[in-house]
């Protein structure tokens, strides 16, 4: 049978390397993100390198979306190996003069829908002998005064705070998964990606480096959080 993964955030950087890598490595890739042109034109991307895709336009800040996202993608590639958490949202730079819907909108991608994709998708995860949930996160989300004082720097303060929320969340769901199987894990970045809307010409880390290094939690199944600087 054949093994999925759906990239929940597809995008320039790291979702794309993680869907070509996986890919590679003969798995089908579902790409997920709201710009239904950006998802064509990695779908075809994909089928040049001989990788079966499909894009699955939805909006990952609704929870009852991102369920519902599940059904679609097992009617088109069959049941999902990997669940592969790139969507993040930064936009509640100070959380002080931030409005409460931006503010939810930022803890919800990071949490409640992922939480929600996982919760549909549990039946496929638990059905298979490697089902896993991988994380990609920011290191604005580890728990350090000078962290804190970069996030407040840079206007990132709802994102520090939805990291932080989703760090725990990758935790308390490889405690309560483990017994079933399910591997949860997470690579947290710690420096700006080459490629991405952060790259001001001076990023460090490759897009591949991170895509590997979450093959090789997959491969491993043993350790939960793996850091990227």
């Amino acid at each position: 049978m054949s093994k999925t993964i759906l990239v929940a955030g597809y995008g320039p950087g790291i979702s794309t390397a993680v869907a070509e890598k996986f890919g590679a490595e003969g798995f089908q890739v579902a790409l997920v993100a709201r710009n239904a042109d950006k998802l064509a034109a990695g779908v075809k991307a994909l089928e040049a390198q001989k990788i079966k895709a499909a894009a699955f336009p939805t909006d990952l800040f609704d929870a009852a979306a991102a369920a519902a996202l599940v059904p679609k993608v097992r009617d088109v590639l069959g049941p999902i190996t990997v669940i592969e958490w790139t969507a993040y949202a930064n936009g509640a730079g100070d959380l002080l003069a931030a409005d409460t819907a931006t503010i939810q909108r930022e803890l919800a991608i990071a949490t409640t829908s992922l939480l929600a994709t996982v919760r549909a998708a549990l039946p496929d995860l638990k059905g298979q002998k490697d089902g896993a949930l991988l994380v990609v996160n920011g290191g604005l989300g580890y728990f350090d005064p000078a962290v804190d004082e970069m996030a407040v720097k840079w206007g990132s303060m709802g994102l520090a705070v939805a990291n932080a929320a989703k760090h725990k969340l990758v935790g308390l769901l490889s405690q309560k998964l483990k017994g079933d199987g399910v591997y949860v894990g997470e690579v947290m970045v710690q420096g700006t990606v080459k490629g991405t809307v952060w790259d001001q010409g001076q990023a460090k880390v490759d897009a591949k480096t991170v895509a590997d290094k979450l093959w090789d939690l997959y491969r491993a199944r043993t350790e939960v959080t793996a850091q990227i600087k």
